[in-house]
């Protein structure tokens, strides 16, 4: 059942997200339109959100430090948000979100200056003779 709650923001201002969880939490409900009632989170969205970060980090930290590490990484993790548990890495039934895209950009081999010079005319050139 989707439901909305209400994550209040360390500015003061607040955020409604629809979150997909059966039944009310424990936070403090106030009613919305009619017939909907919001449920207010317990921690800021900015604490909610902060809970997933150290997986991302972590990620990130490790991919650093194979041999050949990638020139780009990008990290998309599907989270979840909840009154109560804050935010999560969304499952998929038994398997969570994570999309891991690595990049390596292909460097051309290193030439020295004369071979990536034309090859010279043997004429252009003489040498002046004092």
């Amino acid at each position: 059942m989707k439901r909305l709650v209400e994550f209040p923001m360390e500015d003061g201002s607040t955020i409604l997200v629809e979150v997909d969880e059966p039944g009310m939490g424990g936070g403090t409900l106030r009613s919305g339109r009619p017939g909907e009632m919001i449920e207010r989170a317990s921690v800021t969205y900015e604490e909610a959100v902060s809970k997933i970060q150290p997986a991302a980090v972590s990620i990130v930290t490790r991919i650093r430090q194979m041999p050949l590490p990638p020139n780009e990484i990008s990290v998309e993790l599907g989270i979840s948000l909840s009154a109560e548990a804050g935010a999560f890495i969304a499952s998929a039934s038994t398997q969570a979100h994570l999309k891991l895209t690595l990049t390596w950009v292909a460097t051309p081999p290193a030439h020295t200056v004369s071979q990536s010079l034309p090859p010279s005319n043997s004429g252009a050139f003489s040498q002046v003779q004092k």
